[in-house]
Parts: C-alpha cells; sequence; structure tokens
C-alpha cells in the first residue's frame, strides 16, 4: 500500500492565499515561495523590512538540568552555562559525528529550554533528543502550537516599536517574553537574513492577527522563501539537505566555531578523530566571474579541469550583481582567490574563491 503524504498547512495559510503568495510544498508543508517577485522582495529585506512565515519550523520544551538530563550531550555548543533569556546555536550528532539537524537553544527559564528544530526534520529530531535525554525528563513538541512570524530587515525595530513595548532592550542572541499587539509570546533578536531582525513564537490561533497588525505598516512587505534562500546564502548560511546532513559533518561544514570540544556530545570521538586526520573535504565559497549563477548538484572543477567538488547551495545575488556559490572541494583546493569552475562535462562557468559572507552591508548586529 503506498504511504500517503500529508502536507501541513500554518495558521497563515489563508492571508498568504489573500495576498496572492505561489505556494510551494516545503518540507512537508505549504509555504510561499514568494509574492512580489525574488529581487523586490530582496529590496525589501535589505533595504527596508520584511516579514515571513516561519510556522513551519519546530518548537521543543525540555524541563530539567542540561547536564543532569542529557540535554548539553546532545547539543555540541555548552547549553548548561547559558543565561537566562539567551539563544544558542548549536547542531545534533550521530555517533559517527554527522549532522542530524542544527538548531537554536532558549534558555527559558534555570530548567527550562526552548528548541527550535527544521521543519522537515520534526518527527526525526524528536525521536533523536526523546532517546537522548534522561529517564522521565519532561519533554513536549510544541510545533503545531506554536507558529512563528519573522521580521526582518534594517528597519523591522522601528516597524515593532509600536506594537511590542520593550524590544529596544533585546539584544543579540537575547530574547524575552513581550506583548506583541497585546498577544505574549516569545520575542528573540534572531533570524536567518543578516539583517537586524526579530522571531515572534506566538500562539497558533493568534497568529494571523499578529501578521495583519505587523503589515498595517505599509513599510512592511510579505516575504516567501524563495528570496530567504537567497538571503541565506549572501550570508553563507547553512542549509540542512544541502550543507549539512548525516553524512557531513560540522567540520566540513565550516561549523568548528559551535563545537565545544571540552565537553561531552554525542558524536565526539568521531569528531575528533576526523579533525586529528585532517584530510576531510571543507566547505567553499565562490564568486561567478559573470551573472550566471551555480546551481546545486552542479560540479566544481579546478583551474587544470578536474572535478575537485560539487556544489551545495547557489543563486544570483543581487548584493554582489553576481552569481554565487557554496560547495564541497577537496581540502587543497580550498584556497582563497583561486580560480574554480561550474558546471557540468558540456559547460562551465568560471569563478573565484573567496571569503563568506558574500554580502557584508547587513544590519545584523545594530
Amino acid at each position: 500500500m503506498p504511504t500517503e503524504t500529508v502536507i501541513h498547512n500554518t495558521p497563515l495559510a489563508g492571508e498568504h492565499a489573500a495576498l496572492g503568495a505561489k505556494m510551494v510544498t516545503f518540507g512537508g508543508w505549504n509555504m510561499p515561495l514568494q509574492y512580489a517577485g525574488i529581487l523586490a522582495e530582496w529590496e525589501d529585506n535589505r533595504k527596508r523590512c520584511s516579514i515571513f512565515d516561519c510556522s513551519h519550523m519546530g518548537e521543543f520544551i525540555i524541563c530539567g538540568d542540561a547536564v543532569a538530563c542529557g540535554l548539553d550531550r546532545i547539543v555540541t555548543q555548552t547549553i548548561a552555562d547559558m543565561p537566562v533569556l539567551t539563544c544558542r546555536y548549536g547542531v545534533m550528532l550521530n555517533d559517527q559525528g554527522g549532522v542530524i539537524d542544527d538548531c537554536i537553544v532558549y534558555r527559558l527559564t534555570g530548567e527550562a529550554w526552548m528548541m527550535v528544530v527544521n521543519a522537515a526534520n520534526i518527527a526525526k529530531d524528536a525521536a533523536h533528543v526523546k532517546a537522548h535525554l534522561s529517564g522521565n525528563t519532561p519533554f513536549r513538541d510544541a510545533s503545531f502550537e506554536t507558529a512563528k512570524i519573522d521580521v526582518q530587515g534594517p528597519l523591522s525595530r522601528d516597524v515593532l516599536k509600536p506594537l511590542v513595548p520593550g524590544i529596544e532592550r533585546l539584544s543579540y542572541y537575547g530574547f524575552e517574553v513581550l506583548d506583541v499587539a497585546g498577544i505574549r509570546c516569545i520575542v528573540s533578536r534572531t533570524g536567518y537574513t543578516g539583517e537586524l531582525g526579530y522571531e515572534i513564537y506566538c500562539p497558533w490561533g493568534q497568529a494571523v492577527e499578529i501578521w495583519r497588525r505587523i503589515l498595517k505598516d505599509p513599510g512592511v512587505k510579505p516575504t516567501g522563501l524563495g528570496v530567504r534562500d537567497v538571503l541565506r546564502i549572501e550570508m553563507c548560511y547553512s542549509l540542512y539537505g544541502h550543507e549539512l546532513e548525516e553524512n557531513i559533518s560540522p567540520l566540513e561544514a565550516g561549523l568548528d566555531k559551535f563545537i565545544d570540544g571540552n565537553k561531552d556530545f554525542i558524536g565526539k570521538e568521531a569528531v575528533l578523530r576526523q579533525k586529528e586526520a585532517g584530510n576531510h573535504r571543507t566547505v567553499g565559497y565562490f564568486v561567478s566571474g559573470s551573472r550566471k549563477s551555480p546551481r546545486a548538484g552542479h560540479t566544481l572543477y579546478n583551474g587544470q579541469g578536474r572535478a575537485v567538488g560539487t556544489v551545495t547551495s547557489g543563486t544570483f545575488s543581487a548584493g554582489l550583481n553576481a552569481g554565487v556559490g557554496i560547495g564541497f572541494v577537496e581540502k587543497g583546493e580550498n584556497v582563497l582567490e583561486k580560480k574554480i569552475l561550474f558546471g557540468d562535462d558540456k559547460t562551465k562557468t568560471e569563478g573565484m574563491m573567496t571569503r563568506r559572507p558574500f554580502y557584508k552591508n547587513g544590519s545584523l548586529k545594530k
């Protein structure tokens, strides 16, 4: 018997339809790809203010001492020393050191935590976390009761000030429980675009009210997943299914700074062995010599035409007016300003290895 695939709607599905969004299936969810078009939405985000529906993301609530309950061992970053009302990015690994998922952990109180994970991995991540929590540690999958609305862009603070008293207090990677248009929400100063921004976690049934109130500001524009991917590639942020997979280690993915080697975590031995051997592939970043853009799956060739890697993400960057790409290459080929070619057997386009991020003019920490 064929397995029925269930596609979920966020609480904002009707709003997207009313706004004329082009919809796609992403990670098991019916999501807006774009409204006014990729370039127009890029301008909105980089210069003004965008609003995204990210209710498809997963949220887990875990209660307990981080070390005693096993949570600290599940994430590569140290969780136990986080101050209350702060967030921390990390990854969860399997025993072989491959990435099960990346996540952001919120410390709600001394012994209460919220873990935010990728939409397509909610069930897998929940099983992994529960399997490694000790004893009867309370765990709740709050993904289908928590909506998430992201407000991103250099004007996002100005837009939210009238609706969210106290928002100006939030520091980068900090959060508070605040009223958003009179509704109690978790509001964090985090995001995925490289711009100043906020992520609002609200009750599922009140997402429409918050969405409409924010969109009353004519300076705010709805923005889809299409430009979100362009924005994250311009910032060289990893995406699960592209730069992160269960057969990719955080060392290969360039996430070394999110690994705390002074504590125990699942997959640590495998990661340390790979680090000691030092011959693993590494993620690299390159700029096309033209407006022609690389695509995931393209082969990467060195200057002599030998295949040395694979593109994992690529797009046209409006910020650079050129194609940009991320991919894994043999370690000796990942050299700054070295010539690289991308494409296939028939067509190859020249580019150059460069530093991350591609886009350097964001308002992220302003």
